[in-house]
């Protein structure tokens, strides 16, 4: 089975992460998008981020019980900070019979060069690129590997999010109705 994953902090999870998901498992060749919540990026500060076991909570109220989108943990259970080939490595040894595609925007290709083993990690695995305004791909974007998709741009980020309810702006409708009530319920972000 073709499984196109899709790394990120999910801090929080908005309609943007899940536009491009669903884009991904309906308009690709992908069987299912796995949503794989870091708990610690090794380019972000551990301190800004929610518990993972709040961000898991808000990644399966986002998705429901959608078959094609799934929340993945697998990197709880790793060493941190989170580096992909680690955990690309794990997920071959334990789902042998999967093939695991990398979900990345644009920006993100044109730093690939400075994540951990990215040689190997472009050389095995196939890596879906969605557009990203002002974002080309640079140096590896004519890699075998790499497939632009023509995915929905949507300018949304959590970091807008979590400023704007410090801000008490009303955010409801950059998330499912389930992950902002949880939000509000919670109090998160609100400092």
């Amino acid at each position: 089975m073709k499984i196109g994953l899709f790394f990120g902090s999910f801090n929080p999870i908005h309609t943007g992460h899940l536009v491009l998901a669903n884009y991904m498992a309906e308009f690709t060749d992908l069987k299912q998008v796995w949503f794989v919540i870091s708990p610690h990026n090794p380019f972000k500060q551990k301190t800004s981020l929610l518990a993972e076991n709040h961000r898991l909570e808000l990644v399966n109220l986002a998705i429901n019980d959608d078959d094609k989108l799934k929340a993945s943990t697998v990197e709880f259970k790793l060493p941190q900070p989170s580096y992909t080939i680690n955990t690309l490595i794990h997920l071959k040894e334990k789902f042998r019979k999967h093939d695991f595609v990398l979900i990345m925007g644009a920006d993100n290709l044109e730093t690939f060069n400075k994540w951990k083993s990215f040689e190997e990690i472009i050389e095995n695995h196939q890596v879906y690129v969605y557009p990203r305004p002002g974002h080309d791909g640079g140096s590896l974007k004519d890699h075998r590997n790499v497939v632009f998709h023509d995915a929905p741009v949507i300018e949304i980020s959590s970091t807008f999010i979590r400023n704007a309810i410090k801000l008490k702006k009303n955010v409801r409708y950059f998330m499912p109705d389930s992950v902002y009530e949880y939000i509000k319920e919670m109090h998160f972000y609100e400092k």
